[in-house]
């Protein structure tokens, strides 16, 4: 009878969404994403509307990347030593303190000089970027607890869906907001966005921790996590492809200069750019429900890392606003078939006991990919222009799939099973 109900779940799209604590992670995670985009797509505007300075952009990722990356594993620690809904609760609810703040400085920006209003900003983004190292890591985790083993390909693809739902509504909604209200009240929306996660984390109840097989200091905890990940080829290469493709590919952190002198689309148009690439994605992942791509998995994360970077390379030289917004919905595509393939093959892959720190070691690529490759933009833009950095980018993320292919030859015999 239990092998029935497993194989009937496994055939239904809706599947993991039918598990209550997987919907309350899952929504509250679509709210977190809206607002932290929400709030990072008026900050950045607003940085360089008033700096008109690439670099300006590029700091935004820098200063949140810096304590994200230094404290991921050690998040990823303690994620597996203690309560995750606590660290859930204490992360986001830190966050919605930060993002109160930010709102407050914006309401005081002209009675405040330029340079206090920018140390600041920076301040409270580095102050968040903290708490995301204990919020992500957690809460991926959280996500394979909450779910059956079978469902942990359509829980990513779920998963996926929130947080790419929420990076479309999170931009579109920020653009027209400050085009029509201005900056503070787009940044107070942005506080109610995070103050619903709040609520949405605390109705999932607290599971227990798994028991560490070792028990000695944090460094041995975290060494075990980090070996893992290294001695186990297809999560080292595919965390390691995302990291490299979307470090050098991604142009989310320069879009504010695209808008303003290049599209000449202004805030509202930013949040078109900015929405484009996750409408893509979630509209695929959705497909992906239905139709599973782990079947010759390395295969297809190798071709959807090449169509992501032919996509970018000509949105790079696009002059029409439309030819920018369909490339950039295509990136978007082909990253979600690419972003379930490496859940998948993380959950699957990893034992309970280690997931949260093996997830801090994902989160510590995912973060030098998106932030570090924020700053990347920003200083390329600064030194190359805007248009021949973008190019570039495109370029070396074509270069590095090539190469991962005839590095990892043996990955395309590799099942991913569920079981």
């Amino acid at each position: 009878m239990n092998k029935l109900k497993i194989l009937s779940e496994e055939n239904d799209p809706y599947a993991a969404l039918r598990y209550l604590e997987f919907r309350n992670l899952v929504l509250g995670s679509f709210f977190i994403t809206l607002a932290l985009l929400a709030q990072e797509v008026a900050i950045g505007y607003e940085l360089y509307r008033i700096t008109h300075n690439p670099l300006s952009l590029g700091l935004i990722g820098l200063v949140e990347a810096i304590p994200f990356i230094s404290f991921s594993l050690f998040g990823g620690h303690i994620a597996d030593k203690n309560s995750k809904r606590k660290i859930l609760l204490w992360s986001v609810g830190s966050i919605a303190v930060s993002s109160l703040i930010l709102q407050i400085i914006a309401r005081q920006q002209d009675n405040i000089s330029q340079a206090s209003f920018l140390i600041i900003i920076y301040l409270t983004i580095f102050i968040i970027g903290l708490c995301r190292a204990f919020l992500s890591p957690t809460s991926k985790s959280l996500r394979a607890i909450l779910v059956p083993i079978p469902l942990y390909e359509n829980a990513s693809a779920w998963g996926s869906s929130a947080w790419q739902v929420g990076a479309i509504a999170g931009p579109m909604m920020s653009g027209f907001l400050y085009a029509w209200s201005g900056f503070a009240n787009t940044l107070l929306v942005a506080v109610l966005m995070v103050v619903a996660s709040f609520f949405l984390f605390m109705k999932i109840e607290d599971k227990p921790v798994q028991e560490l097989n070792d028990q000695d200091e944090i460094i041995t905890s975290i060494k075990q996590g980090i070996r893992f990940v290294f001695k186990t080829k297809i999560i080292l290469y595919s965390i390691s492809l995302d990291l490299f493709s979307v470090m050098f590919g991604g142009v989310m952190a320069i879009l504010p200069i695209y808008a303003e002198d290049i599209l000449h689309v202004g805030a509202q148009g930013l949040g078109v750019l900015r929405a484009a690439p996750s409408l893509g994605a979630v509209l695929t992942l959705l497909l992906l429900t239905r139709f599973s791509p782990m079947e010759h998995a390395w295969k297809n994360l190798l071709l959807s890392v090449t169509g992501f970077g032919i996509s970018i390379l000509i949105f790079a030289v696009s002059p029409w606003m439309i030819l920018s917004v369909a490339m950039l919905f295509i990136s978007g595509a082909f990253d979600s078939v690419s972003v379930v393939i490496r859940a998948t093959i993380l959950q699957v892959m990893t034992p309970d006991e280690m997931r949260g720190r093996v997830q801090a070691v994902n989160e510590i690529f995912l973060a030098s990919s998106n932030e570090l490759g924020g700053f990347e933009s920003g200083l390329a833009a600064k030194l190359m222009g805007t248009v021949p950095s973008a190019v570039f980018g495109g370029v070396m993320t074509l270069l590095i799939v090539t190469w991962v292919h005839f590095r990892t030859g043996d990955l395309k015999y590799v099942e991913v099973k569920k079981s």
